[in-house]
């Protein structure tokens, strides 16, 4: 006869936390609690009391010196463009409109491949278990992102500009570097390499509204009204942007994704900087969702107006776009700029999270997978070591994490159940040799464009 105290159930990992902070429908925090996992899934979430009574593990995780968060979503990313970190900061906003760099639209798919690990890796190492992803040579992002287990949305970059051409200031659209753009997408939808992998999804991303013609984005929003899926954009990132499409089409950008049948709910738009009132209202009427970018909205002096977006009915998500992986940075970068632009704003911090975790997987239509601590949801979670003097004293669990946390905090990443990072180390894959050679390309690359790597690997 089983006794009250005997655990009736089994499970394959029992998480016994700290403080466990879910996100959920009610908010919910327990400040000793547990998680059980069966499979991929999420099977029970309480007071770890509760749980150890109820569950016989066949493994358990003691985490009771660790914050337990759902995992975060970077909405926006091309992890080939670590390449010019540190280097396209002081030169211009963005690689594709800078010459005297290393030809990243012409990457091969080797190096493609070596930089996309890089970036990939660096994500997982901070925190984010579902990741957006997109670029040239798409299928170097799903390979990057099988590799190391993540949760992704992986895109081929569309358009029909010629790349050499924009990084001299100047504007040719060409139908064949549309289609050749095209086919890279149709590729990985029907690759092999994906059939059956639920964690990596493929979109279509055009990449803005200067580099791709109207007739380029009116026939994507024909594709995907037939594949699914969100589109992934750059929306008003420039004042160059602006000015160009105005006086190509006689309209502003948003104008142009709206006349080509994208300007709705599954668009997801980095950036939105340069919109006017009306512009803002439009963006906000169609439901559209907003990869903000603090990142790189302010190293390029800008600040989004993300008040009145969220205001004019946006969803706004959070992002990195490359520039670092850290999302819990890029948290108060948000805040900050936005209680810069427009005084007497004052986004706090759980809304903030949310950018980064429920509101992200809403918008690319994860919400009832990832994105919160939930039964019966993937269990995508992350562990911060609360016992780093940076996250103590641990009062308010949400303030702490995004008022002063870090991506060096994270000692476990959990995707799909499985363990991804162990006290910061990958469990999949050598971290070490990853960064080892995207040095040699960096540097080999970099040094055919004249300039001398301070070290080669």
């Amino acid at each position: 006869m089983t006794s009250p105290e005997t655990p009736v159930e089994t499970c394959d990992r029992l998480i016994v936390g700290g403080p466990v902070i879910t996100l959920d429908g009610e908010d919910r925090v327990f400040s000793h609690g547990a998680i059980a996992i069966t499979g991929t899934t999420i099977a029970a979430i309480g007071e770890a009391a509760e749980l150890e009574a109820r569950f016989s593990p066949r493994e358990t995780l003691r985490a009771e010196d660790c914050i337990v968060l759902p995992g975060l979503i970077n909405s926006h990313n091309h992890t080939p463009l670590t390449i010019v970190r540190g280097m396209i900061e002081d030169r211009n906003f963005a690689p594709s409109y800078t010459s005297g760099i290393p030809a990243v639209h012409s990457l091969s798919f080797e190096d493609t491949l070596a930089l996309a690990r890089l970036g990939c890796y660096e994500m997982l190492r901070s925190g984010s278990t579902t990741v957006v992803d997109y670029f040239r040579c798409p299928k170097a992002l799903a390979i990057a992102a099988s590799e190391m287990g993540v949760r992704a949305v992986i895109g081929g970059r569309i358009h029909d500009a010629d790349t050499e051409a924009l990084a001299q200031g100047r504007y040719e659209h060409r139908p064949e570097i549309g289609n050749a753009t095209l086919k890279e997408t149709f590729d990985l939808i029907e690759d092999p390499l994906l059939k059956g992998n639920d964690r990596i999804r493929v979109d279509f991303a055009p990449h803005a509204a200067d580099t791709c013609s109207k007739a380029l984005l009116t026939e994507v929003a024909g594709l995907v009204s037939r594949h699914g899926g969100n589109v992934h954009t750059h929306l008003a990132q420039s004042p160059g942007e602006v000015a160009y499409v105005r006086e190509r089409d006689g309209m502003a950008p948003h104008e142009v994704f709206a006349d080509a049948g994208l300007l709705n709910s599954r668009l997801i738009a980095a950036h939105c900087v340069f919109l006017k009132p009306e512009d803002v209202a439009a963006v906000g009427r169609a439901g559209m969702a907003v990869a903000h970018a603090p990142h790189q909205n302010v190293m390029a002096g800008n600040i989004a107006p993300i008040r009145d977006l969220e205001a004019a009915g946006a969803r706004i998500t959070l992002c990195t776009d490359t520039r670092s992986a850290d999302l819990f940075e890029a948290m108060r970068l948000a805040i900050g700029s936005a209680r810069i632009r427009q005084k007497g704003y004052e986004p706090k911090a759980p809304q903030v999270l949310r950018w980064a975790t429920t509101s992200a997987a809403a918008a690319l239509g994860l919400d009832g997978i990832t994105g919160s601590l939930e039964v019966g949801k993937r269990a995508d979670l992350i562990l911060l070591d609360r016992r780093q003097p940076n996250l103590v004293p641990l009062i308010d669990g949400c303030g702490i994490v995004v008022y002063s946390g870090h991506a060096a905090n994270v000692r476990t990443v959990i995707v799909d159940g499985r363990v991804l990072l162990e006290d910061g180390r990958p469990t999949l894959f050598d971290g070490r040799e990853v960064a080892r050679r995207a040095q040699a390309v960096a540097a080999r690359l970099w040094g055919e464009c004249g300039l001398r790597p301070l070290i080669a690997d």
